[in-house]
């Protein structure tokens, strides 16, 4: 049976967004010393509320994109995507950047159903758990930028040896103690993997990397191959992250594709049920 074009069309419209509500998980005060003995650099003075992960917000931003974004797009299309509010302990520009903060390096990797990648970055932690990212965000007060994996035509996952590569750089902005992110990502439900590590100008990759030496300038721990980030969205009961050097997402990840097949077979379902009761009627009119 052929359905109207208004019911075919309707769900790739509304489903999207039945997914892509807002996501927030609380994040423990006071646990930004890593495995709990970071001792944060004095040269220049950090403090720890100002690397202090509170709260992480996620949420579709305007209306759902219809495909999905396509990759180095040039620039982030402001009226779809997905925005992340990180909440911190405060603000602080140890490094005098324009953008008006420079203490850390907030990194965000987004689960999907595609994601295939099962290192954090170049964090020194991995993937806990099945499954893997598909969208890398990082933001420093010197920039932020996004990378994710390509996908087949159709939305299907590319090769599991596919690189990511770079899309169109995020916006940010600064409202109270949260940065606020607007990114080219699809609207969905994900699931996240979130960190904060220490801000260097002086760092390749802008990272500074804990150590055992005894420095002013360095961020010291107990072992040099400890995990860059001072602090992670997590349980506060979570002691994995630091010993096993894994970390476990927050949030739930859906696929978008399954709600869309199942609200076109329930209105297909529908409109049988419905003419099935006309025809009878009729019979026994």
């Amino acid at each position: 049976m052929l359905l109207p074009v208004s019911l075919l069309s309707a769900p790739m419209l509304s489903v999207p967004m039945l997914f892509a509500a807002l996501f927030s998980y609380p994040d423990p005060a006071g646990d930004a010393r890593g495995d709990g003995g970071y001792v944060l650099p004095t040269r220049p003075a950090i403090s720890a509320d100002a690397l202090d992960l509170r709260e992480f917000r996620a949420e579709a931003l305007g209306k759902a994109a219809k495909t999905p974004l396509p990759l180095l797009q040039g620039t982030t299309n402001s009226s779809t995507g997905m925005r992340f509010t990180v909440g911190l302990g405060r603000i602080e520009n140890p490094w005098g950047l324009p953008s008006g903060f420079s203490a850390g390096v907030t990194d965000i990797f987004v689960k999907s159903p595609l994601g295939t990648v099962r290192t954090l970055g170049n964090l020194g932690l991995n993937v806990r758990g099945a499954g893997g990212w598909q969208y890398h965000v990082r933001v420093t007060g010197a920039g932020a930028t996004l990378e994710g994996l390509p996908t087949e035509q159709g939305g299907t996952a590319a090769s599991l040896n596919q690189k990511p590569v770079p899309m169109a750089a995020p916006s940010v902005r600064i409202e109270g103690t949260n940065l606020v992110i607007d990114a080219a990502i699809p609207p969905g439900q994900y699931a996240y993997w979130v960190t904060n590590s220490v801000y260097s100008p002086l760092s390749s990759d802008g990272i500074l990397r804990p150590t055992t030496g005894a420095d002013s300038s360095a961020l010291q721990a107990s072992r040099a191959s400890a995990p860059a980030p001072v602090d992670v969205l997590a349980a506060s009961d979570d002691t994995a992250v630091y010993t096993l050097d894994t970390l476990a997402p927050v949030g739930e990840t859906r696929d978008s594709r399954t709600l869309l097949l199942a609200a076109v077979g329930g209105a297909g379902l529908l409109l049988t049920t419905l003419a099935t009761v006309l025809v009878w009627r009729r019979r026994n009119a």
